[in-house]
Order: C-alpha cells, then sequence, then structure tokens
C-alpha cells in the first residue's frame, strides 16, 4: 500500500503543482465578490448623452479612444480570404454536419490562416437558423473531440488535446466545458455553433504575438497593436463567412468568448455592425469590468504580471493583448479617459450577456455590475431593455444587457452553458428544430 502510493508521487506533486500554478492564473477564489453596489464609486467619465442620437453621433470619436487607450486600432483595411470547404463526415452522427474552413487575415509573408469548424443541426427552418461564433483555448480538437479536424499544426487530429491527466485537472478547475462544445445542447436549442482557436490566429505569447501583429497590415497601412483587436476581426472574419450561407440566419448571429476571448467578444460586438448579440463570460479587466477598479487583477498584475502571494510564483503578464499605451495608466488609474461603461454603452442596442462567477473576485464581478448599471442609460435612451435587474444576482436572460452570477470560480460549466442557452432563447427565439423541418444534410 505505501510503496504504491509512493511509486504515484512524482504524478500526485506534478498534479498539484500544476492545478496550483493554473488556478493561480485566475486567484483560485478564495473569497466572494461583494454583492453591495450602492456604496462604491460612481462610474467615471460620466455618460451624458441626453438621446441616444446624441450618443450615436459620438460613437466614432469614443471608438478612437479606446483604440488609442486601451486597444489599439481596428486593423479595418485587413484582407479576409475563404479557404475550400471542407465536410468532415461521420463527426457528428445523426445530430448534424461538421465543416470546416480555412480563413486568411492579410496578404503576403504577414498572412495568418486560422480554421473554422462548423457545426449545422440536422434540421433547419427556412431562412436558416442561429449561430453562435465561439474561441476556444485549446485547438479544435478539443471543441470536437471525435472529429478529423485540422490541428494548428496543419495535420488531422489525433486525439484531445485536453486529454489525459492535464485534461482532468483544467476541467475541475475551469469546468467541464473550458475547451468541449456541448454541440448537442446548442442544437437541441435550434442554433448553429462555429468555433476557432484563436491563438492559430496570434499566439497567446507577450514574445511571438507584437511581429504577428506587426505582419498583419491593411491597405491603408494600418495594424492591430493588440492581440484582443485582432482576436476580435478573427470574429468578425467569421461572422462574414458564415453571413453569406444560406443555412445560416444573418440577423441572428451571436459571439462568445470566456476570459480574454470574453474580452475580444466585446471588442467585435462594438466594431462589426453585423454581430447581433453578444456572451462575454468573465471577461475582467479591459472587458467588461472598470479598469479604474482595484478589487481584483487590475491593469498592473494584467500587463506586467507579478506574485499573487510573497512565496508563490512569479506569474506571466499578458501585454500583447493591449495597445502598449494601457500599461502606462496602471499607476494613474484616475487619469484613463474613458471606461468600461462606455464599452459597453457602445454595443446599444445589442443583447449583451455578461457571465460572472462569485468566486472570480480577479474578475471583479462587482465592478462589472456598475458598468452594465451604468451602460444601461444608453440601452434606455436606445428603448432597449437594458439591464432590467434589481441586483447581481438577480439574473433576467431577456435583459438586453443580462448580468449572471453563479456561485464558484473562473471558468465554464453547466451552469453557464444553461444560462447561455435562455438568453439566447430570449433574444432570437423560435421553437427548437425538429424533423419536421427541413434537412441541412440532405439540402448540402
Amino acid at each position: 500500500m505505501l510503496w504504491s502510493i509512493l511509486k504515484r508521487a512524482p504524478l500526485i506533486i506534478g498534479l498539484g503543482l500544476l492545478a496550483f500554478i493554473m488556478s493561480s492564473c485566475t486567484m483560485l477564489g478564495l473569497n466572494y465578490a461583494s454583492l453591495e453596489t450602492d456604496n462604491k464609486p460612481e462610474a467615471m467619465p460620466q455618460i451624458q448623452a441626453a438621446s441616444f442620437e446624441d450618443w450615436a453621433a459620438g460613437r466614432a470619436e469614443l471608438k478612437e479612444a479606446f483604440e488609442t487607450h486601451i486597444y489599439g486600432p481596428w486593423p479595418s483595411g485587413l484582407a479576409v480570404s475563404f479557404g475550400e470547404t471542407r465536410r468532415v463526415d461521420g463527426a457528428l452522427g445523426a445530430l448534424g454536419v461538421l465543416e470546416e474552413t480555412p480563413i486568411t487575415l492579410g496578404t503576403g509573408e504577414g498572412a495568418r490562416t486560422f480554421h473554422l469548424a462548423v457545426a449545422y443541426p440536422a434540421f433547419a427552418p427556412a431562412g436558416g437558423v442561429p449561430v453562435v461564433i465561439g474561441q476556444t483555448f485549446s485547438s479544435n480538437c478539443s471543441a470536437f473531440p471525435a472529429a478529423a479536424l485540422t490541428s494548428p499544426g496543419g495535420t488531422l487530429c489525433d486525439g484531445d488535446p485536453m486529454g489525459g491527466a492535464i485534461g482532468v485537472v483544467g476541467r475541475y478547475i475551469f469546468g467541464e466545458y473550458i475547451a468541449e462544445v456541448p454541440v448537442e445542447q446548442y442544437f437541441r436549442q435550434g442554433v448553429a455553433y462555429a468555433t476557432f482557436y484563436a491563438s492559430e490566429l496570434v499566439p497567446d505569447s507577450a514574445s511571438v504575438a507584437p511581429d504577428i501583429l506587426a505582419g498583419l497590415t491593411g491597405e491603408d497601412g494600418i495594424a492591430p497593436t493588440g492581440a484582443l483587436m485582432a482576436w476580435a476581426y478573427g470574429f468578425s472574419a467569421a461572422a462574414d463567412f458564415l453571413e453569406k450561407d444560406d443555412r445560416i440566419d444573418p440577423d441572428r448571429v451571436a459571439v462568445f468568448g470566456h476570459s480574454r476571448h470574453g474580452k475580444a467578444a466585446l471588442l467585435a460586438g462594438v466594431w462589426d455592425e453585423g454581430i447581433t448579440a453578444i456572451i462575454s463570460h468573465q471577461s475582467g479587466y479591459g472587458g467588461a469590468a472598470s479598469s479604474r477598479s482595484t478589487a481584483g487583477e487590475g491593469i498592473r498584475r494584467m500587463t506586467n504580471g507579478g506574485r499573487l502571494t510573497p512565496i508563490g510564483p512569479a506569474m506571466p503578464g499578458y501585454p500583447h493583448w493591449f495597445d502598449p499605451a494601457y500599461a502606462s495608466y496602471a499607476g494613474r488609474l484616475d487619469e484613463l479617459p474613458v471606461d468600461q461603461h462606455q464599452l459597453l454603452a457602445l454595443l446599444a442596442p445589442k443583447p449583451v450577456f455578461l457571465g460572472n462567477g462569485r468566486r472570480d473576485v480577479w474578475s471583479d464581478p462587482n465592478s462589472t455590475f456598475r458598468m452594465a448599471e451604468a451602460a444601461d442609460r444608453i440601452y434606455k435612451l436606445a428603448g432597449a431593455a437594458g439591464l432590467d435587474q434589481s441586483g447581481m444576482q438577480d439574473f433576467n436572460p431577456a435583459g438586453d444587457l443580462a448580468y449572471f452570477l453563479r456561485p464558484g470560480g473562473h471558468g465554464t460549466d453547466q451552469r453557464d452553458i444553461t444560462a447561455f442557452l435562455a438568453f439566447l432563447d430570449a433574444h432570437f427565439g423560435g421553437p427548437p428544430l425538429s424533423q419536421g423541418q427541413g434537412s441541412i444534410a440532405a439540402e448540402h
């Protein structure tokens, strides 16, 4: 018995260290986010618009301010091209059809290609189905682990990268759907699901990303200076591709992202008018949480890195997510000329889901709610429902600013999927698909 335990000691210790490192990225959740919002600082700068038309007149100037001080430019002149679509036979059985299309951003030596995997439900009404476009932390090989999709190395997937001990630990900490797509649940709701690996487009690496971003130069000479804008542009390119597909309803296109990809989803919704709904889950600083808040990760830690505890390991920062200007505000938060309530207001009147975990203090659920409260004014001016709930725990999926708070930490689990689907049902409507409707498999 003792010898058996000793033989496994290296594995047990290794998994323990891995769990500590992975959980430390999100501050683990050793305490709870406050539910009190009335005694917190007011969102600044104040939104002064007297009407939605007044607000709309200043949108371009405000978007430029976000580009200058936080995210870097939206690469509007960047070329987009689509490769040949390949059907992955038998991947979904009778449930639906899985296809894969390479999408290339840019031209020449700096061009980058990523693979968009799209799962279509087997039966669909005339006019097409809604679609959710997601970004993942692992490759499409983990999103659809049984499918022969293309891996980031260019070969066909050979198993799930999130399998084995690493996957067990990762799913334990971050939830069972941190990588895998629960496609059957989306199909039951009558929704198609598309996904791509954001790091195939721009690697999530502070040492590698800047050179790749510089190569993504459009005809106007503008390149993104932050990975979030590039990933958001990937969302936009995927939406452009799907909006031309007669199996998809172009008026019901949602983007979904968790954590850093939740930040990118917000940006895609602001800069691409064709995206009609946004699911931004636990987006934190640089996402829906206030940059002025000091309750969670904060600008300094996010851009420069640091230790979580006096004796803990040093964790890296993520300066490549943003324009370099953002890091310069770490010691002077009050001088930042924009904050995230204005970013949320730029989305009005589009439906936006803001997901949160009570123990995910790192992502600051409290200031996220207060940013939504401040943005609600513009939603109301636009004639939308806005933040139609009484507090952080009063989730209303029909609200146009729908704030969701569940117990637990940073990740994506079944509770989140259920909330996402309730939000999509409220805003995209329509009954679940049935076999009395047209067959995608037969028509394509």
